[in-house]
């Protein structure tokens, strides 16, 4: 067998390529990260009342969200009564997050912002999490949820 200069890169292409395979399967891994936690609810007006139940018996504190991987979500439903005598358009905020920055990366949104809620109506309302997939260096966190009614 005669071999020229070129059978000789012929080892080194092969190496090559291989090198970019192994590359290109460990870009094609998808890493996640679990985030623990955990929130509390508040209210902003002694008019509203936060309820697990949909009669409105049992007072809602706390949400415990479980564990979720990096760019997942979950919900929560709670029943929110307006227990004044007048109307009150609804939000929600949430603020005092531990550790600081981590509403970078995590959200709570519900579906009832801006909805008008008329004096002793209860509605059910739908409050969401998410974690953005490219969450980084947070494992647990704690935030207060603060509902509010204007009106």
């Amino acid at each position: 067998m005669k071999f020229t200069k070129h059978s000789k890169l012929f080892p080194v292409a092969l190496a090559v390529i291989a090198l970019a395979l192994t590359a290109t399967t460990f870009a094609a891994i998808t890493v996640t990260s679990n985030v623990s936690s955990t929130g509390t609810i508040g209210t902003s007006t002694p008019n509203i009342g936060v309820f697990s139940d949909s009669a409105c018996t049992t007072a809602k504190s706390a949400i415990s969200w479980g564990s979720l991987a990096a760019g997942a979500s979950t919900t929560q439903t709670v029943y929110v009564k307006n227990t004044g005598n007048a109307a009150m358009t609804l939000s929600l905020s949430s603020n005092n997050w531990t550790p600081t920055g981590a509403n970078t990366y995590i959200t709570v949104s519900w579906d009832k912002q801006g909805q008008t809620l008329s004096a002793g109506q209860s509605t059910p309302a739908i409050i969401t999490l998410a974690v953005s997939p490219s969450v980084t260096g947070i494992t647990t966190f704690s935030n207060t949820i603060t509902l509010s009614g204007t009106g």
